[in-house]
């Protein structure tokens, strides 16, 4: 059986157990949400003016012409009304493209478009073009939002432009974000190109931006990243990232004091991209692996340096974030001291491993910014990989990365993972001890919201139980915020939570390991929740040397971008004849957890891996 046929199957039992789960839960939640005090509630998509609104039905090019036309009529009251919902049922953005638009076929392999057939919309003039970004801007400026102009051409037989309306969050519970996991072979530029994304000042050639990334001594000391480092880019209403003021000229120790706070950067954007910096020696794959797996990524960037091509951890990364089924974004890093013939061999290397039976990726150049626009809002839905060439001591193709990364798709707006109208759910990925806060808890809501002061339950213990807590306070992105919904990365403080003594984890009493646990809503549906111990799951042996067997022993990874947590697990029997896997066999196995019970749901992925042996795998049934 074929990866990809796996894939497919996996992705289909995943959904269809989630759409079983959820009709459960709404069942039991209907009828209390029916009962009201008579108060009549609106919707949020009524329309205030009495138009009829546009249909959700509608193509993005009818959306955009009905305003086009409502503009060049002048009737600015009905065009404001319309965009207003083009922007609120986007999250708070929306890309308006004035004219016509170029194939996509055409477009993504590098060929000129201006003698391409299949162009659609409505043929604008270049008078018509400028005119309608001056009625447009007006139009949104009264709405209280800004607009950028993306990409503008007025030259050519199709005169257009693509512009980006944005209003600004309410708050920083609202401000979108977008996560996104770097990763590459080892000096393959990772953290130099996030030093010059989120810093603003452009490389010296001897890595004086990464230096501000660093977390250890010994980080700085060799280059190398050893742990799962966090950055945050920032956006403005108008575009713009927001970096902090320094000199193009400054020195690796300015550059490493001077920077903006997190809460700084989130009370000045309204877009946030999450970046994990992620190790790329080979003894830190377990931690780039977590790392991976934990963040709920909505993409992979791998990092590939031009100088010496796809080469070791780097095609081990390409591996699992395609077998996580995660979209994947190529960057090229140092072409400025590459020469050229090198520069040309790896990127036809990288070609060929993208377009391979494994891949089955189809490689798009982006190397202009109407690429990077149409790319950054199709790649993960039809098996797209955008390939950036960049410098990060030049600065070529910073300006088309970066705007592809302000253009992404908000991660908590994929309502397939994340769910708001659902009970709590929340996994917990890092834990601290503050002074005079006590417990604090990281993590993602994968589905429901919280707020400050609810009373949840958090396990499970040794014995596969939950004990109930409050949640004492909240922060997102370090600043604080008073609720949460599904699909956001946030930070609470959690009450009468104590740590009794740590050994290689945070422990809590009665042997509660909350880096790994699971936060609910006190519910009926999860009062009485209890852990497993034994699970049986479809399974997908994709490397292993020799054979596996019974009493087999491996580090599982459960709940890839949800639900998350790690444990050794034990094959205790498998339905293969013969009663051993091999590399591509595929069978029902049997599991035990070695250490605790775990909460486990019929329908979450597991990848499973010791040493160079790697499984992937849905369960099936909980014993």
């Amino acid at each position: 059986m074929s990866l990809k046929s796996f894939q497919s199957e996996i992705q289909e039992i995943h959904a269809r157990e989630l759409a079983r789960q959820r009709g459960q839960a709404t069942s039991t939640t209907d009828a209390s949400r029916n009962i009201h005090s008579g108060k009549i509630q609106v919707p949020e998509d009524s329309n205030i003016a009495g138009e009829p609104p546009l249909s959700r039905d509608a193509g993005v090019e009818d959306e955009i012409e009905a305003v086009l036309t409502l503009l060049s009529s002048h009737d600015d009251d009905r065009a404001r009304t319309s965009i207003a919902q083009l922007i609120a049922g986007r999250k708070g953005e929306y890309i308006f493209r004035i004219g016509c638009r170029p194939p996509h076929t055409s477009l993504f392999s590098g060929a000129s478009v201006d003698d391409a057939t299949g162009w659609s919309g409505v043929p604008r003039t270049d008078v018509e073009v400028i005119s309608l970004q001056s009625s447009v801007k007006r139009v949104v400026e009264e709405l209280g939002g800004k607009i950028s102009v993306l990409f503008e051409t007025t030259d050519g037989n199709y005169p257009r432009a693509t512009l980006l309306l944005r209003l600004p969050p309410p708050s920083i519970e609202l401000v979108p974000e977008v996560r996104c996991a770097v990763v590459g072979n080892v000096d393959s530029g990772k953290s130099t190109t996030l030093g010059v994304l989120t810093r603003g000042p452009l490389d010296d050639g001897r890595g004086r931006a990464r230096v501000a990334l660093f977390r250890h001594k010994h980080e700085i000391e060799t280059g190398r990243t050893s742990s799962v480092g966090m950055e945050i880019l920032g956006f403005s209403t108008a575009g713009t990232p927001v970096l902090p003021n320094i000199l193009p000229s400054a020195d690796a120790d300015v550059i490493r004091r001077d920077k903006l706070g997190w809460d700084e950067i989130s009370a000045q954007s309204a877009k946030i991209v999450s970046f994990s910096d992620l190790a790329g020696h080979e003894r830190y794959l377990k931690t780039t692996l977590y790392g991976l797996t934990s963040g709920a990524p909505s993409c992979v960037i791998l990092m590939v340096g031009a100088n010496a091509g796809l080469i070791g951890m780097s095609k081990e990364h390409l591996a699992i974030a395609l077998a996580l089924s995660v979209p994947i974004v190529v960057c090229i890093t140092k072409i400025d001291m590459t020469p050229p013939n090198i520069l040309n061999e790896t990127t036809k290397q990288v070609v060929k491993i993208l377009k391979s039976p494994g891949c089955r990726k189809t490689p798009v150049f982006v190397n202009s910014m109407e690429v990077a626009i149409e790319s950054s809002q199709t790649f993960a839905q039809h098996k797209l990989c955008p390939i950036f060439r960049i410098s990060n001591v030049t600065g070529e193709g910073l300006d088309c990365f970066r705007t592809f990364l302000n253009l992404l798709p908000s991660s908590e707006a994929d309502t397939e993972t994340f769910t708001v109208d659902q009970p709590l759910e929340y996994s917990v990925t890092d834990v601290w001890s503050v002074p005079y806060v006590g417990t604090v808890v990281n993590g993602i809501l994968n589905s429901g919201s919280v707020k400050t002061g609810d009373s949840v339950l958090f396990g499970p213990d040794s014995n596969g139980h939950f004990q109930s807590t409050v949640v004492r306070s909240m922060q997102r992105k370090r600043a604080d915020v008073a609720t949460a919904e599904a699909g956001q990365c946030v930070a609470l403080a959690l009450k009468r939570v104590k740590r009794a003594g740590r050994q290689k984890g945070p422990i809590l009493p009665r042997k509660v390991n909350i880096a790994f646990a699971i936060i609910f809503a006190i519910t009926r549906t999860h009062r009485d929740s209890t852990a497993t111990r034994q699970f049986e799951g479809q399974v997908l042996i994709l490397y292993h040397n020799t054979t596996m067997q019974r009493n087999y022993q491996a580090m599982l990874h459960c709940g890839v971008s949800s639900r998350l947590f790690r444990q050794t697990v034990r094959i205790i029997s498998m339905d293969n004849p013969e009663g051993v896997l091999r590399t591509g066999d595929r069978a029902t196995v049997q599991f035990e957890f070695i250490s605790q019970p775990e909460f486990v749901k019929v329908g979450m992925k597991l990848l499973f891996r010791e040493g160079k042996t790697k499984g992937l795998g849905v369960i099936t049934r909980l014993l």
